[in-house]
């Protein structure tokens, strides 16, 4: 029939095959409406019908396009083989991104180890030194106390004596009969030159030296790299 001349007929109960599942319909020039494509252009590289090889191709290098097909498919046969050929390689190489991450995981992770033990090692000796100069600032504390202490008590002590021997004599002034001052009054001047004697701020600066205390810090502390460095190779 001539409206199923261009449809694809099929033995019924015969296998399809896959080229045959797909209607393979004649194609047409978009030129020339109704013209079928039979001729290839080499030179343009562009499928044509008749009509186009009589008015634009003629002259031109042309040839059957089935023909030229066989070749084209060849061609594209080869690529699809290569291209296969390239994926198998190239999905050969997907593992080595997962082992090199793992491997660089653990690596990572012992390096990791390293300066966490480097850095605690260094941390242990600075808390040893601070403790060390804590002590040694507190024991010069204690012991310039002391002294304070000692000096400030034989001041205290001396005062008192003074204290003592002003008011007695101021008592026996006041109130002492002649007999009393005659009697006392070479012993009270004897005892006064002498506690007078007892140069109380030359005593202190003897006793108690100028104290002064600092603290120099460590160049170690300012240099770079105080744990240790990494390296990186490639």
């Amino acid at each position: 029939m001539k409206a199923l001349a261009s449809h694809v007929m099929i033995e019924i109960g015969k296998e399809l095959q896959k080229e045959e599942i797909v209607p393979r319909l004649p194609t047409t020039c978009e030129t020339h409406r109704g013209e079928e494509i039979k001729v290839f252009c080499l030179e343009c590289e562009l499928a044509i019908c008749m009509m186009c090889f009589v008015k634009s191709h003629k002259t031109h290098d042309c040839s059957d396009i089935e023909e030229v097909s066989i070749d084209h498919r060849k061609q594209m046969k080869n690529d699809t083989d290569k291209i296969s050929e390239f994926m198998r390689k190239s999905e050969g190489v997907l593992p080595r991104f997962e082992k090199e991450q793992n491997e660089l995981a653990n690596s990572l992770s012992d390096i990791e180890s390293e300066i966490n033990t480097a850095a605690d090692k260094q941390i242990a000796a600075v808390e040893r030194e601070r403790a060390k100069l804590l002590s040694e600032a507190e024991s010069i504390r204690v012991n310039r106390v002391k002294q304070l202490g000692m000096v400030k008590q034989e001041v205290e002590e001396h005062m008192v004596e003074l204290g003592s021997l002003k008011q007695y004599s101021e008592t026996l002034l006041s109130s002492g009969t002649a007999c009393d001052v005659t009697r006392s009054a070479n012993s009270l001047h004897s005892r006064a030159e002498e506690l007078m004697m007892f140069d109380v701020i030359s005593h202190v600066d003897t006793s108690l030296p100028s104290l002064n205390v600092r603290f120099t810090s460590s160049p170690l502390l300012g240099v770079e790299n105080l744990v240790g460095t990494l390296a990186v190779e490639g």
